[in-house]
């Protein structure tokens, strides 16, 4: 267990010689403040100056990016951190598997379930488990579900019901109906599962899911391939912008102030590294922080949209960002709430009792076994003593640390309720699922 870093001092010089091989870069570092009021801690500085951490063109990322951009990592001993793209969350699990030192990466922006299904081996290569630790939670809220076109006239919202005879109809036509989402037991696979079993919708039965990387959403309902996705921002006010299909709901509309994308690194990693793992999550919680201000989210868009980052014009990202949604369908809302938390409400803090849901969700549709052990699986990946190591030593004020690792019973759009405390009994609540309990 690493000691919990002093703050208020300033870094020595032998300490800067230790943290960096950059140490000309860091000593600008002495005697200033972060942007939050807390002076640089003193410690023992990070073991190594570089991690890999890949991400996916979805603002969710933006944190990585801006840690990046603004020179957070470098701020904290680490300045040779890569923040490198990654052309599918498939290939994101490839490289966690094979580590930088086997020209992988070392950590990454994820889907919150993915190191849970890593590090038990479900989605791996000959099933080898590859351990992962969850480290921080990246955001709250702000994915969406759109539909193509043709269903326009249907009065499609956060009910998916109106869509069940359309969908039944072009079944009985012959014809394929055609769901995409990210990665097979990802958060977007769950979210659209749980909107369409909601409106009466068999995921398995009544439709065939397909796998999409986020930024090719757009393009392939352009073509036809899908009739409805799920996916985070920019793709889907991308979509509306096009003209090509609508948001029939944001995610945050089926579960509010819903947990989202995560920092998930290899264990062996943060294990060998534990005090360059805490600077990694320093830099990226302060640049949460940083993302989750009003004012700063019109930068925020115009950095991440870059060539180099995102590749996609910041108007197709500055709306929703700001919470102003335009759902394609004549419906225009402005200033909402549904906007992407990254800071606020303890968006940072990886609740293991949300982590609970999300591997119960994935027992409900066969992902994991129905005997699975939530709590101890939970217990094994999810890693919030060193979040609170990490926000202590930051300087992160009391009120934004919760007190519990559980935000307690969580209550979804169509009242079903989720006690993190018994699975068993929401399982046992919901009507379409692969398991019997």
């Amino acid at each position: 267990m690493t000691k919990h870093i002093k703050t208020g001092q300033n870094l020595s010089r032998r300490t800067f010689l230790k943290a960096s091989a950059s140490t000309a870069a860091l000593m600008s570092a002495i005697g200033t403040q972060f942007p939050f009021g807390v002076h640089v801690a003193e410690a023992a500085g990070p073991e190594v100056t570089k991690a890999v951490l890949g991400y996916i063109a979805l603002m969710d990322a933006s944190a990585l990016v801006i840690a990046k951009e603004k020179g957070l990592f470098a701020k904290h001993g680490m300045p040779d951190v890569e923040v490198a793209k990654q052309a599918s969350w498939g290939a994101t699990r490839d490289n966690l598997v094979l580590g930088s030192e086997s020209n992988g990466i070392d950590g990454a922006h994820i889907l919150t379930p993915m190191p849970y299904l890593i590090s038990t081996g479900k989605v791996t290569q000959n099933n080898v488990p590859t351990p992962m630790y969850l480290m921080a939670r990246l955001n709250l809220d702000a994915q969406a579900i759109s539909v193509a076109n043709e269903y326009k006239d249907l009065k499609v919202t956060a009910d998916a019901s109106p869509l069940k005879a359309a969908f039944a109809a072009k079944r009985a036509a012959g014809k394929e109906v055609k769901v995409a989402m990210t990665f097979p037991g990802g958060t977007h696979d769950l979210w659209i599962r749980y909107w369409l079993a909601a409106g009466g919708i068999d995921p398995d039965k009544d439709v065939s899911t397909i796998v999409v990387p986020p930024p090719q959403m757009v393009a392939n309902m352009k073509v036809g391939n899908m009739d409805a996705f799920c996916v985070g921002e920019p793709w889907n006010e991308q979509l509306v912008n096009q003209g090509i299909g609508f948001t029939a709901c944001s995610t945050g509309e089926v579960w509010a102030k819903h947990p989202e994308k995560a920092l998930g690194m290899r264990a062996a990693w943060v294990d060998k590294y534990p005090n360059a793992a805490r600077a990694v999550m320093m830099a990226v919680m302060e640049a949460q922080q940083w993302c989750d201000k009003p004012e700063n989210r019109e930068e925020m868009s115009a950095i991440v949209g870059k060539r180099q980052w995102f590749n996609v014009p910041v108007v197709d990202i500055i709306g929703r960002a700001k919470g102003d949604i335009n759902y394609g369908n004549g419906r225009v809302e402005k200033g909402t709430k549904q906007f992407m938390k990254f800071w606020q409400d303890h968006a940072s803090y990886p609740f293991k009792s949300h982590d609970a849901w999300f591997v119960t969700e994935d027992i409900r549709w066969g992902k994991f076994e129905p005997t699975t052990d939530v709590k101890a699986l939970v217990d094994k990946v999810n890693r919030e003593d060193l979040w609170r190591d990490a926000a202590k030593a930051l300087g992160v004020a009391a009120a934004d640390i919760p007190a519990s690792a559980s935000r307690g019973k969580e209550t979804f759009f169509d009242g079903k309720i989720f006690d993190p405390e018994n699975p068993a009994a929401y399982l046992k609540s919901l009507s379409i699922k692969r398991i019997e309990v």
